[in-house]
């Protein structure tokens, strides 16, 4: 069986799939995170984790207990995050300057490009959208 495509996933996936407050978007981003368990593709970066632990524990309402946030970003570890490092930040630099994008933003999408991902699930960017082979998808719509 041939494995399936690498998926990256976005801060707000990781944090729609925790809030409560957002029933729909909560039920679609635990089925997301679900199907990448099981089939072993989903795929984060270090970026990624940290937003998550801050949103989690400042912006929920009511928000997690650092505890908890410890014990998920513990757990979205075992994806082997892609690191922000020198190259990383160059790159996205450089993404950022030539594609109209924040420098958040391209930091993201250059880890899914590190990553082999196929496609970046996230609500920030324009749905449908190529950057070099990672087609972004907003799975809210």
């Amino acid at each position: 069986m041939p494995a399936s495509p690498k998926t990256f996933i976005d801060t707000n996936i990781l944090v729609y799939a925790h809030d409560a407050s957002e029933e729909r978007k909560q039920q679609v981003a635990q089925g997301l995170l679900l199907g990448l368990w099981e089939s072993g593709s989903g795929v984060i970066s270090t970026q990624v984790l940290q937003e998550f632990y801050v949103v989690a524990t400042r912006k929920l309402d009511p928000p997690m207990s650092r505890e908890m946030a410890r014990k998920l970003v513990s757990l979205y570890a075992e994806w082997g995050p892609v690191g922000v490092d020198l190259p990383l930040i160059l790159a996205a630099s450089w993404l950022e300057e030539t594609q109209s994008l924040s420098f958040w933003d391209a930091l993201v999408v250059e880890a899914a490009r590190r990553s082999g991902a196929a496609r970046l699930l996230t609500e920030d960017l324009q749905d449908g959208r190529d950057f070099g082979g990672v087609r972004i998808e907003n799975p809210f719509l």
